[in-house]
């Protein structure tokens, strides 16, 4: 008999790692409703014409395909199999995939409900995705995302807000070196502009966008590897040479580089730039960042990406405005923002700074013992108060030793028990144990819920 094993990439979560998820939800989702995000869910399977064709040519090869029902190869094209051409076979066999991110099922959504929905809309979605990448550290296949967007506005207010909502979110989490770095995509399409090799921008932000992984070297030998001249790749070495706080390095980067499209780019940066330091957002946790990318086609305008100081992985964060995204599903000319956030990458961070507060930890409050059935409705009766005071309770099922329920409370890092034997019945009052430090108390139940409250 095999090994039980789950597949790379994805992980099983014990009940002390739900319960730090659940609270990362918890918090991100407070700091989304707290703005008037509503909340919506779509379905873990979309139509794969859906999600093909718009994550550019390395996102769709990254897309799990689901087969066919039954016999799916029975209409599969014979010379298409022959000659084992996997991208036209992928279509014949397979009609619906997992989504890759929230985004794109959110466009689908919002043209399919307009009539529905009153513009501008806020919506937050917190559900799991699924991405073909190479398992590695904070890196899976199945992961979940939390995304805000505000579909319907074109007003620059909607990105001050998003920056606002990584502010205060990763703040309330607790993740420390917290830095918020943004762009604008025009500066990159001014950038290739500027170059000559506007029809290749796609090539060329997709080298740029690798940056974070191989640094300015990787990037020169990737362009290289694209065919791109030798005067290209002197302007991309300038483009991540560029420093400064904020305004700074803008200032520098319209000298460097003149070019209307960034000079509009620049225009949205600053304003936001600004708008964010008088709400006590300013650097070094916002950064300009001329040479950020984020390598998805459907960004048109300003793009961001969060990453944390000294972290083991990645961006935890990222987003970005987009002129059309509905486009794609026959409803033209409705711009919107989004943003997401990592949970995973997240969880992964505040283990790594050992930076969890008490209150994600997975704890029950207090563990009534079963005493032995004359004294059961007693004690079944004093949990249920328990319960309705707001205290986390768990009755022990079994009338064992004491010793074996003290034990299962110490494992279970309880802080309380309540012990309701003959005696304590008689007087209609209960022991209430302090599973820390030992001290023990005689009181009535009311007492008694006073104290743990």
């Amino acid at each position: 008999m095999s090994k039980p094993s789950i597949p790379k990439g994805t992980r099983d979560f014990a009940p002390q790692v739900m319960a730090r998820r659940q609270w990362i939800f918890d918090t991100i989702r407070s700091s989304f409703a707290r703005r008037g995000f509503q909340a919506i869910e779509t379905p873990a399977l979309e139509n794969l014409s859906t999600l093909t064709g718009k994550y550019g040519e390395e996102g769709d090869q990254l897309i799990f395909k689901v087969l066919n029902n039954g016999d799916f190869l029975a209409k599969a094209d014979g010379q298409v199999l022959d000659e084992r051409d996997s991208k036209r076979l992928a279509f014949q066999i397979s009609k619906k995939a997992l989504r890759y991110d929230l985004t794109v099922p959110f466009a689908r959504f919002v043209a399919m409900h307009r009539n529905e929905l009153q513009l501008p809309f806020k919506r937050y979605q917190i559900q799991t995705v699924w991405r073909g990448d190479r398992p590695g550290r904070g890196r899976y296949q199945e992961f979940t995302q939390c995304d805000a967007d505000i579909i319907g506005s074109e007003g620059l207010l909607n990105e001050l807000e998003l920056v606002e909502l990584f502010h205060e979110a990763l703040g309330d989490l607790g993740l420390p070196g917290v830095r918020i770095h943004m762009n604008d995509r025009r500066i990159l399409a001014g950038f290739a502009a500027s170059c000559g090799v506007s029809e290749r921008l796609t090539d060329l932000t997709v080298a740029i966008d690798k940056f974070d992984k191989v640094g300015i070297e990787g990037v020169l030998r990737e362009l290289e590897t694209q065919s791109f001249s030798s005067e290209v790749q002197a302007a991309a070495g300038q483009l991540f040479a560029i420093k400064g706080a904020g305004t700074d390095a803008m200032v520098e980067l319209e000298k460097t580089f003149d070019h209307p499209l960034i000079s509009a780019g620049l225009a949205d940066m600053r304003q936001l730039w600004n708008w964010a330091a008088q709400r006590g957002i300013s650097s070094p946790e916002l950064v300009f960042s001329p040479g950020l990318a984020r390598g998805l086609d459907y960004y048109t305008g300003a793009i961001f990406e969060v990453r944390i100081e000294d972290s083991p992985v990645g961006s935890v964060c990222g987003g970005g405005r987009y002129a059309d995204l509905t486009g794609i599903f026959g409803w033209k000319g409705v711009s919107g923002v989004g943003i997401s956030f990592g949970a995973d990458r997240i969880y992964d961070v505040l283990e790594h700074f050992d930076a969890f507060p008490d209150a994600a930890a997975c704890a029950t409050d207090v563990l009534v013992m079963h005493m032995g059935d004359a004294t059961l409705d007693a004690s079944l009766d004093a949990a249920a108060r328990l319960r309705s005071s707001g205290r986390v309770v768990e009755m022990y099922p079994d009338s064992a030793k004491l010793k074996k329920q003290f034990k299962y409370a110490d494992d279970r890092g309880i802080a309380w028990a309540v012990v309701i034997g003959e005696d304590e019945w008689a007087s209609k009052k209960l022991t209430l144990r302090n599973m820390r430090t030992s001290e023990q108390l005689t009181l009535e139940l009311e007492e008694a819920i006073k104290r743990l409250c």
